[in-house]
């Protein structure tokens, strides 16, 4: 297994991470239940090929996933690092992050959480509960009683939020110790932000590596991208992430053995991309867009329309389909799409108006017709 420096956190993470958000289960008289024995052998597997990082949350696998971690990794909890999350629409008044905490240790059967988590927070969130209570504040004293070791956040916002959280913490006089959010080949948003996360000394996880699997499907997306025409989609998606300089893990959510054993082959590879083979890969992966015939940016000048369509989502399905090889998934979003009443070309206006916003001079009319026939026949 390959190890990091975790940010100023003074902890060595396993490149893997275990997230434990989808542990087998099974229904039994309409309650459910998580398959110990199932999870024990797969924590156990992960624990003796090196991965020292288990990521749960209180919501997970329908609210057992913390207690099945904790007896997973009864025999070897001294050696491993822990994290679980506070979910803030718990924090109504002082006191619940402590119980709420005290729950989850409870739970995870366990005196202390290595890394504890504001969970999903956005800038909104960050503001208006965390700082508006003080929850930083607590969380500082639950770690001075020891109950936990490193105080951390999960991500889901616009990028440039990041910042504003981690700058807000120090200001605090509390900062942020580690960040936990979306990164992959296929959703690079982040990228800035992590390489800011990481100059200001945060220990840096991805969650989502292979795209939720987006990226496992076998495709010949990396044999566009590398010229090796052996190379697995999902090892692509690994060694990507775990080439980026300013990341510590690669989170991903096991459900079985074989990915176990995958996952940690791939993270214990000596021949993982290097920095330079990580930027190049990115560059390929830019340049790889630009020989699609319809090449959306996704700047999303075009935006908003006053039908409503989602100019460039639409796209990007397409992108999907037609450059990633991804035909499965991009089904799948246009059937989400849809759906939930996404508007289509037959909602149209017929305005005109993105077509003299767009940057890259698309018919975007004619193109909408010609994608949304294509998606709706996959």
């Amino acid at each position: 297994m390959n190890y990091r420096k975790f940010g100023n956190t003074g902890e060595q993470i396993s490149a893997l991470g275990f997230g434990c958000m989808r542990f087998p289960e099974y229904e039994q008289d309409g309650k459910h239940f998580v398959d110990q024995d199932k999870v024990d052998e797969m924590i156990r597997t992960a624990y003796e090929k090196g991965v020292n990082y288990y990521d749960t949350a209180p919501y997970y696998c329908n609210k057992n996933s913390e207690a099945a971690l904790g007896r997973a990794v009864k025999g070897f909890r001294d050696k491993i690092l822990i994290s679980t999350k506070l979910p803030l629409e718990v924090c109504r008044k002082e006191g619940d992050l402590r119980r709420q905490l005290e729950t989850s240790l409870a739970n995870l059967d366990t005196d202390h959480v290595d890394f504890y988590h504001f969970w999903g927070i956005n800038k909104g969130a960050f503001e208006d509960v965390i700082m508006a209570q003080d929850l930083l504040l607590q969380a500082q004293k639950c770690k001075e009683e020891g109950l936990i070791r490193h105080i951390s956040f999960s991500f889901h916002d616009a990028p440039l939020s990041i910042k504003h959280i981690i700058d807000r913490s120090i200001e605090r006089g509390i900062p942020m110790e580690s960040i936990l959010c979306q990164y992959n080949l296929l959703d690079r948003s982040n990228e800035e932000m992590l390489a800011y996360a990481a100059g200001k000394g945060l220990g840096t996880v991805a969650m989502g590596p292979v795209g939720g699997g987006r990226l496992a499907a076998p495709t010949e997306l990396g044999e566009k991208l590398t010229g090796k025409a052996n190379l697995p989609t999902y090892a692509l998606a690994f060694k990507f992430c775990l080439g980026n300089p300013d990341l510590c893990c690669a989170l991903s959510g096991m459900q079985n053995l074989d990915m176990v054993e995958k996952n940690t082959d791939l993270a214990s590879d000596s021949t993982g991309f290097s920095e330079e083979e990580w930027k190049q890969l990115g560059e390929s992966l830019e340049q790889l867009k630009k020989f699609n015939e319809l090449y959306c940016t996704g700047c999303k000048y075009c935006q908003p329309c006053p039908a409503n369509i989602q100019i460039p989502h639409i796209f990007n399905m397409y992108t999907h389909h037609n450059v990633y090889g991804l035909s499965g998934h991009a089904k799948w979003m246009y059937g989400e799409y849809v759906k939930k009443d996404g508007k289509l070309i037959k909602d149209c206006l017929d305005c005109g108006k993105c077509e003299k916003a767009c940057p890259q001079h698309l018919k975007i009319r004619e193109e909408l017709r010609r994608v949304e026939d294509i998606l709706s026949k996959l």
